[in-house]
């Protein structure tokens, strides 16, 4: 179960050529991607015409869902938060901090494109997929 970050949605929609996105475009139908209600949120917020909106909404929408973030998301969320802080290292985007702690709670692991994400690889156990 993989969990697709905005990061690579955006891409995806974009057509943009990156091996996070190529490995969605090649692997959808075949693998098993989740979305939750932030990333959800992240990416349908982004399209500016209803046509494309309606495609986005459509893919999303047939894919499992997760709402993310609860009473122990947010606990673990700033537990994981204070672990990077300790270590000289913040996270600008609480979504992103929730969207990995809620990855690594329920051992699914993130495609993303997103640089915020490498300090909770190496800190605190996020699982994403490599390339």
């Amino acid at each position: 179960m993989i969990l697709v970050d905005s990061s690579v949605w955006n891409d995806y929609f974009n057509g943009v050529d990156n091996p996070p996105a190529n490995y969605l475009f090649d692997n959808l139908g075949r693998e098993v991607f989740v979305t939750g209600d932030l990333v959800m949120l992240e990416v349908l917020q982004g399209f500016v015409s209803d046509r494309d909106y309606e495609t986005g909404r459509k893919i999303m929408e047939s894919l499992p869902f997760f709402n993310l973030c609860g009473k122990e998301i947010a606990i673990a969320t700033s537990k994981n938060y204070r672990i990077l802080r300790s270590k000289g290292i913040t996270i600008k985007k609480t979504v992103d901090m929730v969207i990995a702690t809620f990855c690594i709670e329920n051992k699914i692991r993130l495609l993303h494109n997103d640089r915020d994400f490498l300090p909770l690889e190496k800190f605190t156990g996020l699982e994403s997929v490599s390339f």
